[in-house]
């Protein structure tokens, strides 16, 4: 059988419908969200080379703020060195905003790991997730996708099956938030609220986007005390939807939430501020 030369896969956008932060521990913040990954994704192809080399080169949005010591790149090298398989010279069009909270770096590597996992025929997924929860929180969660409750430093993943689909119209201000910046923000101001993530679980199952009036993220109060646009974008969601908003992760994006795509798409051309509007629906596992 010849071997396969080239391959595309795709890597999803995340969203938290809950963050909430239960302490600390070896330096990490311990959480509880309720996740899932939505249909904005990057493209990621992956074509085999005859030595051990990996390169990644890529293109559209945010490229340009991405350093050469890409998440992307660290995840191929991982890959190579866990698994002993050749390099591979890696493309990624990319679609997700960076710093916006939606998991951007982190789609990348898994999307990585996973085009070089078919690429090299590779079957074991325990050994896999290993090297995805050594690159970052959200990686070894985004191998696979749909809903989620993600515990730990982001390393616990429990999938949740029977969950609804629903629109969300994602707002994202022109400039990030840095992760770091926003925790430190988090240890001086502490959290207000806790966002409860077992109740957002069983009210999505029972009444789907209504469930979002319980939605909520702990780190809310100090991404606005870094920024003032992300409370003013975190209004502006709000004022769009009848069933709820949020801010994904440590933002800066902010969502609103819809049952329909018609109501999503017509709040996409009712709004008039200055972010950067995406309509999306949540979506099942992916692998």
């Amino acid at each position: 059988m010849a071997k396969m030369e080239q391959i595309s896969v795709s890597a999803y956008a995340k969203v938290n419908f809950t963050l909430d932060i239960l302490g600390r521990e070896g330096g990490y913040h311990l959480l509880d969200s309720l996740v899932s990954t939505v249909d904005l994704c990057d493209r990621v192809t992956a074509r085999r080379r005859t030595d051990a080399d990996c390169t990644v080169a890529m293109r559209g949005v945010g490229a340009e703020a991405i350093a050469p010591d890409s998440n992307a790149l660290r995840a191929a090298q991982a890959f190579v060195r866990e698994f002993g398989t050749d390099g591979a010279d890696i493309a990624i069009e990319r679609r997700i905003p960076v710093g916006a909270g939606l998991g951007s770096s982190s789609a990348d590597a898994a999307g990585v790991l996973n085009a070089l996992a078919r690429l090299y025929a590779v079957t074991d997924t325990v050994r896999l997730k290993a090297v995805a929860d050594a690159l970052g929180s959200d990686t070894g969660y985004l191998l696979t996708g749909g809903y989620a409750r993600i515990t730990g430093r982001g390393e616990r993943v429990q999938p949740i099956a029977d969950m609804p689909c629903f629109y969300l119209l994602i707002l994202c201000p022109q400039a990030g938030m840095p992760t770091a910046r926003c925790f430190a923000a988090y240890d001086r101001l502490g959290a207000r609220q806790a966002p409860g993530t077992e109740r957002a679980i069983a009210l999505l199952k029972a009444e789907g986007a209504r469930a979002a009036r319980v939605f909520g993220n702990a780190l809310t109060r100090a991404a606005c005390s870094c920024d003032a646009q992300i409370g003013r974008t975190l209004r502006e969601a709000a004022a769009l939807s009848p069933y709820g908003a949020g801010m994904t992760g440590s933002g800066s994006a902010c969502y609103a939430v819809f049952a329909q795509e018609a109501e999503c798409l017509a709040a996409a051309r009712t709004y008039a501020g200055e972010a950067a509007a995406l309509c999306v629906r949540t979506v099942a596992p992916f692998i």
